[in-house]
């Protein structure tokens, strides 16, 4: 019997040329012989996957391969191990646990503040008894009022650890993946060139060290950051304000990007078109977010029990400020003072102009000028206009040209300027101009040496500030792997200098930009800088009545560099700006003509 022929045909294979963009182009290079070779090692690494290999495939080995790097880091040292009484930033976040689900919320930000007492904002305190809820299932002694002070069981540690893992790939890796996936298809680039540049952007050294190493939750503030940006792209406004409504309701460090997010989400409003309708959704959606967040603090305040504690708490300097006596006796009483304790506890002017010793503008200052002889409120306000002023060209940019393109320059310019010149800065806070930044190396050209070199550039300098708080945490091993891991895969200093050699690329019909001269050797100066000082640091005691030499140096290589990474990222911002201006002039005479 025979059978009528089969209609299936094999679906033919699509070719993928390998220099179809630019941003294919910043990843061959031509070896001399006609043979095309990858340009850095991460490239090296990717190889297969440039023709074509699906991202399904892909995304979960490199998923697999970052989350490795991070647990092997969990494995080292953390803040405040074994330094009593204090200990540190783990028993800060195990603390709030602990009294988040051992008191009522009225409490939360009022109980023994002298002991780690909560100074985040309100997701900060949901996500902490939501975990210590968990965390109660395996052994409630970890979380004991009180009595668990302290605490350092190596299953704790395994716990909390995998917490910040679990936090990490639920909330900052998903919109990471998501921003990346727009924000490629917005600039053209291929599939290989965004799998390239993720992996570059979940191996940042900074993050990885800093919430796996050191112990924080700021990766869950950064993907509610990234998620807004990705609703951004997708023109779901309401949803990009809702996402940062959750950056700031988990870290106020999220104010960083404040001004941008409010300067683009007003322009949109504006230009070309006044849009009435499109500004008070978005007003009433901010609005409503904050007040969904908050509600519960509130709620709890109008208990009984709350009632009746509310008279016996001091009042918080944002009351005693009013000149009108309050009625402790009124029911609204103990929200009021629920409000301004919440608003105290996460503004804390008191503590100075900045915290230990961090590489900004005035900690640098500060070392030949003492700053402490200058009134507080002084110092808050020319911190305040330095900040102002450091800000006011990108968010007069975003304002008038609300592009998408412009986002991320734009925050990385303005988070830039607060960690140089605003009030209360923590090393850590380094984090939050380095994010947007690293996402620059997935735009169009985003991986090409210019690029590559400035991102990288900051990056490294951006953990070497942060090495003398790393080394009291145990961790000078995983600085070391993870720093020089990332240079390596990117070809940067001191792994290579291959970011700063001028070599053809596989289509010289579009050539990249590379380095400049001066670049080339301001960077290395300050790569030479960076080596020169943990030799020093590591080999040479400071003199007896300097004991703060070597981290005093740090601070101020460190202010520098940041200082011109401000201007990389301003100078980007402004050609860019200028560059879609010439664009749109052309078009229009085109129309004309």
């Amino acid at each position: 019997m025979a059978f009528p022929p089969s209609s299936y045909r094999p679906r033919k294979k699509r070719k993928f040329p390998l220099s179809s963009t630019g941003s294919n182009n910043a990843l061959i290079v031509d070896d001399g012989n006609g043979k095309h070779t990858p340009a850095f090692p991460l490239a090296s690494f990717l190889w297969a996957a440039r023709a074509g290999v699906s991202q399904w495939l892909i995304l979960p080995l490199i998923l697999m391969a970052v989350g490795l790097f991070r647990w092997a880091v969990s494995l080292w040292g953390y803040s405040g191990f074994q330094v009593p009484p204090m200990h540190g930033d783990f028993e800060a976040q195990r603390h709030w646990m602990e009294i988040t689900i051992n008191l009522p919320m009225s409490k939360w930000y009022t109980y023994d503040l002298q002991y780690w007492g909560l100074d985040y904002p309100p997701l900060t305190a949901y996500h902490s008894w939501l975990l210590g809820i968990i965390g109660t299932l395996f052994d409630p002694s970890w979380f004991a009022l009180d009595e668990s002070r302290g605490f350092e069981d190596p299953q704790l540690k395994v716990y909390m650890r995998a917490t910040v893992i679990v936090s990490e790939y639920l909330i900052f890796i998903p919109a990471v993946v998501n921003f990346l996936r727009r924000y490629t298809q917005m600039h053209g680039v291929p599939v290989w060139s965004a799998s390239v540049a993720l992996v570059a952007i979940l191996l940042q050294p900074s993050t990885i060290l800093i919430d796996h190493g050191h112990f924080q939750y700021n990766t869950v503030m950064l993907g509610f950051v990234a998620a807004s940006l990705d609703a951004i792209l997708a023109g779901r406004m309401l949803w990009a304000c809702i996402f940062f409504v959750g950056a700031l309701g988990f870290k106020q460090m999220a104010l960083y990007y404040a001004p941008v997010m409010f300067a683009f989400l007003l322009g949109i409003c504006l230009f070309p078109r006044i849009q009435l309708i499109r500004l008070l959704c978005i007003s009433l959606v901010t609005i409503v977010a904050f007040a969904i967040l908050i509600a519960p603090l509130v709620v709890s305040a109008l208990s009984a029990d709350a009632q009746n504690e509310s008279s016996s708490i001091p009042l918080p300097p944002l009351l005693q400020a009013l000149p009108i006596e309050l009625d402790k006796s009124s029911i609204l009483y103990a929200p009021l003072l629920q409000l301004a304790q919440l608003i105290h506890r996460i503004f804390p002017f008191a503590r100075g102009l900045f915290e230990d010793k961090v590489a900004n503008a005035w900690c640098a200052i500060h070392t030949f000028y003492k700053l402490h002889r200058f009134e507080a409120t002084l110092l808050q306000r020319v911190s305040l206009g330095a900040t102002l002023a450091s800000i006011l060209i990108p968010c007069a940019i975003i304002l008038r040209h609300p592009r998408a393109s412009f986002l991320l320059p734009a925050l990385s310019t303005v988070a830039w300027g607060f960690f140089l010149f605003s009030f209360q800065v923590h090393e850590k806070s380094v984090l939050l101009p380095l994010l947007p930044m690293t996402l620059m190396l997935s735009g169009d050209g985003g991986l090409s040496k210019e690029t590559r070199a400035w991102v990288g550039w900051a990056n490294t300098l951006g953990s070497w500030t942060m090495f003398p708080l790393l080394q009291r945490d145990g961790l000078r091993v995983p600085y070391f792997v993870m720093t020089f891991l990332w240079a390596y895969l990117l070809g940067l200093p001191p792994a290579s200098l291959e970011v700063y050699r001028s070599r053809s690329s596989s289509d010289d019909s579009s050539p990249l930009p590379e380095p400049h001269i001066i670049t080339k050797l301001v960077h290395l100066c300050f790569y030479l800088a960076m080596v020169a000082w943990h030799v020093l640091e590591a080999f040479v005691p400071p003199p007896p009545g300097k004991p703060d030499l070597w981290v005093v140096l740090n601070v101020l290589i460190g202010a520098g560099g940041f200082g011109l990474a401000y201007l990389w990222c301003l100078r980007k911002l402004i050609l860019q700006c200028w560059m879609i201006g010439r664009k749109v002039e052309k078009d229009t005479q085109k129309k004309n003509q």
